[in-house]
């Protein structure tokens, strides 16, 4: 069927669940009350890095209403991963239910199960421990220095690639020969960008309530994104046989890859198993931000070599990234920081190098965009200082250089998630049509390459004469599942009214896909979607899936439920015909037709099949293995106001245009491009966990983090840009996860364009900002974030030096001569051109040096002031 034949799909449908969660109806995690429900609290670690010498709970125990304390002597030690990924799970095995060691504030020293929270926090409160304080370890790179403190050193820890250098996980991937082809490229730019850890804020936090059933299983309850890999991982760690275990997953009040973990499920169903009596156990906002998980801080270099016409010849990308006390998801997010963008390109020559690095802070884990954010600021902001270097257009510069559809995507097999991917050729793209639809929205023709009159009248009618604005945009692609691994499956059977069960295993966190699953199920079938009766997510009644992570749910448990459909379809139109008297061709609008035109209600048909004289259960099942990941893709455009005074950056007009194929539900789909700009919005400008010198977070509220509010949002302008995915139901690919991906350089591009100040750092806040200018305004001499060299430069000094490894810590400041105080000069050789050019020598790792050229267009002025690229301090 084409667009124009579709009834459901394509269509604008309210939420099936929309009734529900606007009547406060809807059933969450929370909203069960049982008999005898004990209480749970876990006491978190002060010390950032310990070993428990001993742990007394006698007075604990002994205070009234307390039914259990578990402590590391209680419970089995089996090591494990708390990623909800598919098995073997590619993450260390390097978590304890709980530990002798701990190894971040906040980690897991016990747990207590009482009549009530405040019992249950005062018997924390009587709990004696001896802890042995450790050395600490907070920054990735010292990290991985020799002599640095050992956060792993325990023998029984599996899958960890190297603890003695605190590495969880270690990628390298070369194509080509990006040393050569940097040595004859005609210009090699090299810079360094950095960001930080954020928190997935979720309103509902991570709450699990489980009990035993009448047969003695144990039943449990929980707000997940995974919940049969949550029965596989709580049944292993509790030594039961998964049939013994049954997850059920209600309402989910966000997760946004949060909740691809299992971090407190295990031990409410230890709790449940010793006292035999449900258990609830709920973290608080303070904990969710400190023991629950957040993005990677990473560290990313960039080294990019092009030829005098704009081609790309050679694009390297350095990681060096903070997975926090435990390695869960550590390998395959990086993974696909560099899978998800290095290939975005065309390019022959391909390194991407990354170390994944133990300290002793919060874990990081999951976060929606799953590395893609992390890795697009640096490459899409370093993109633009490319194309500016050579004097380009930054949007003709990408449509020249960006992938196409038929191109294979280079770094596919090689960068599978922990593993060795299948090949991928890119068989829909809509990017040219997203670049050519957002800046027609945006006004891209207003650009004038930082241009824009502090005195213009507008601006100065609104008292506005000390802002500049400025125009930047960001493209991107993304992935569909992880191919190979996610599988879901769907059974679909008929009631005697023509409704229609549909059970599926994926997982609706709020998503919509409940909806989005029930219409492709009623296009099919041929009915309106309140005939379809959908129940998802519970391990003992629906089939196996996955879960709601790598933008997965649409394409593969859509497949499924389309599949599944599909049987029973047959099975229908066979019926059907036998009550026609001629053979029934279609089902549509709630009727089997034939070719002549006579129909019978479909009621009719399921009527029958029940009740006439071929009875029988007309019911379908199917499944979908992923083989493919096509990718969605995306053209994001900002316009942003500076305050040069304060350093405030005002986002004024947003625009994302996505190719996500054909949209199943295009105002679903528009609400995820808004929610994942929102989210994007913060990570670009506010949000950052903040931590003292002891490891402890300063800012674990939402006092004191600031997400973006409705206030701080933007005019936002989201395109969908249609495009058919072969491999897809009905063409569709995911949109989940892109949004993410492209404001944050956006925005930083629209800064760099309205001051001539790159800031190389996020979140971008005013003092950031004003720093940037600060520098900038401080000198006449051009600075920047880029080292721009000739190709023989690059070539004369790799002879000269090795090239400088992840393990090296990269320089925040440019190396200077003895004697010379500001950090931002540049140590210069004879061998150093002429004027105002600067070049870093092999011993210096990527660094923020600059050699500016003749090619590169100067920078107007700021407020009176000569605007020259600067570097942002790092923040301390």
């Amino acid at each position: 069927m084409t667009g124009g034949d579709l009834d459901r799909v394509g269509k604008r449908a309210p939420r099936v669940d929309g009734p529900g969660l606007v009547a406060g109806s809807a059933q969450f995690t929370d909203d069960i009350e049982m008999r005898g429900m004990l209480h749970a609290k876990i006491l978190g670690s002060p010390h950032a890095h310990a070993r428990i010498r001993r742990i007394d709970a006698t007075r604990a125990r002994a205070l009234p209403g307390v039914a259990c304390v578990l402590t590391y002597a209680d419970v089995p030690r089996i090591p494990y991963s708390t990623a909800g990924q598919n098995a073997p799970e590619p993450s260390p095995y390097d978590v304890f239910m709980l530990d002798r060691k701990v190894r971040f504030v906040g980690d897991r020293v016990a747990v207590v199960a009482a009549e009530s929270v405040e019992l249950a926090e005062r018997a924390l409160a009587l709990l004696e421990v001896d802890y042995e304080v450790l050395p600490a370890v907070f920054d990735p790179e010292e990290a991985m220095r020799p002599g640095a403190p050992i956060v792993h050193d325990e023998p029984d820890c599996e899958n960890v690639y190297d603890a003695s250098r605190n590495l969880a996980a270690h990628l390298a991937v070369e194509l080509g020969d990006v040393d050569a082809a940097l040595a004859g490229a005609d210009r090699v730019f090299t810079a360094t960008y950095r960001v930080p850890a954020v928190q997935q804020c979720a309103i509902e936090p991570h709450i699990c309530i489980s009990w035993l059933d009448d047969q003695g299983r144990l039943i449990v309850r929980t707000s997940t994104q995974v919940p049969f890999h949550c029965r596989r991982i709580v049944a292993r760690v509790n030594q039961l046989p998964p049939g013994k275990l049954r997850v059920i997953k209600p309402r989910v009040g966000g997760g946004f890859g949060g909740k691809q973990e299992i971090l407190n499920e295990e031990l409410c169903a230890a709790l449940t198993l010793r006292t035999r009596r449900p258990v609830r156990l709920e973290y608080t906002r303070s904990e969710e931000f400190t023991s629950s998980r957040s993005r990677h801080a990473v560290v990313l270099h960039m080294r990019t070599g092009v030829s005098a016409d704009g081609r790309i010849v050679a694009n390297e990308l350095i990681a060096v990234a903070n997975t926090g006390a435990y390695g869960t998801h550590g390998l395959t997010v990086l993974s696909c920081t560099g899978s998800k963008t290095l290939p975005l390109y065309r390019c022959p020559n391909l390194r991407f190098r990354a170390d994944i690095a133990y300290t002793n802070l919060p874990v990081a884990g999951a976060f929606r965009g799953y590395g893609g954010p992390q890795g697009y600021f640096a490459l899409e902001s370093h993109m633009d200082e490319v194309a500016l270097g050579l004097g380009l257009d930054p949007l003709q510069f990408r449509l020249q250089n960006a992938i196409r559809a038929g191109d294979p995507d280079p770094l596919a097999v090689a960068l599978g998630e922990g593993k060795e991917g299948v090949p991928r050729t890119v068989q829909s793209c809509g990017l040219a049509s997203c670049i050519e639809r957002g800046a027609a929205s945006i006004g891209w023709h207003r650009r004038r390459g930082g241009t824009w009159e502090p005195s213009d009248p507008l601006a100065v009618a609104h008292g506005k004469a000390t802002r500049r604005r400025g125009i930047g945009m960001a493209i991107a692609m993304h992935g569909t599942s992880i191919p190979g691994d996610d599988m879901g499956a769907a059974n679909i059977k008929v009631n005697e009214d023509g409704t229609f069960n549909v059970l599926c295993g994926a997982t609706d966190i709020g998503t919509g896909s409940d909806t989005v699953l029930a219409q492709i199920a009623a296009e099919v079938l041929g009915v309106d979607t309140s005939s379809i009766l959908l129940y998802s997510a519970d391990t003992d009644m629906t089939p196996f899936d996955v879960g709601a992570y790598a933008s997965s749910t649409t394409y593969i448990s859509g497949r499924a439920v389309q599949r599944a459909a599909e049987v029973v379809r047959a099975e229908l139109l066979d019926l059907a015909s036998d009550l026609l008297g001629e053979p029934a061709c279609e089902l549509r609008r709630g009727f089997a037709h034939a070719a002549s035109g006579k129909r019978v209600p479909i009621a009719e048909v399921a009527r029958e099949s029940l009740y006439g004289p071929r009875k029988r259960q007309i019911q379908g099942a199917a499944s979908k293995l992923s083989e493919d990941s096509p990718p969605p893709f995306a053209a994001t455009f900002a316009e942003v106001e500076v305050d040069v005074e304060t350093g405030k950056v005002e986002v004024l007009h947003l625009v994302q245009a996505v190719d996500c194929g054909v949209a199943i539900n295009p105002m679903q789909a528009e609400g995820q491009v808004e929610g994942g700009t929102a989210q994007a919005l913060g990570y670009a400008l506010f949000e950052e966990m903040h931590f003292d010198a002891e490891g402890r977070m300063l800012n674990p509220s939402f006092t004191d983090y600031r997400i973006a509010s409705s206030l701080d949002m933007p005019r936002l302008t989201v395109h969908l840009v249609p495009t058919h995915e072969p491999s897809g139901p009905f063409g569709a690919k995911s949109i989940a996860e892109i949004p993410l991906d492209g404001p944050a350089p956006a925005i930083a591009n629209a800064v760099r364009d309205a001051l001539g100040v790159r800031v190389d750092v996020i979140p971008m806040t005013p003092e950031r900002v004003w720093q940037a200018i600060a520098a900038a305004q401080s000198s006449r001499e051009p600075r920047s974030t880029l080292a721009v060299t000739s190709g023989a430069a690059v070539a004369a000094a790799s002879s000269s030096a090795a090239q400088p490894t992840v393990a090296t810590s990269p320089s925040n400041t440019v190396q200077s001569p003895a004697g010379t105080s500001p950090s931002n000069t540049v140590q210069s050789t004879a061998a150093t051109p002429p004027s105002n050019t600067v070049q870093s020598t092999a011993a210096t790792s990527p660094s923020n040096t600059v050699q500016s050229t003749a090619a590169t267009s100067p920078s107007p002025p700021i407020v009176a002031a000569p605007s020259i690229d600067a570097r942002v301090p790092r923040s301390t």
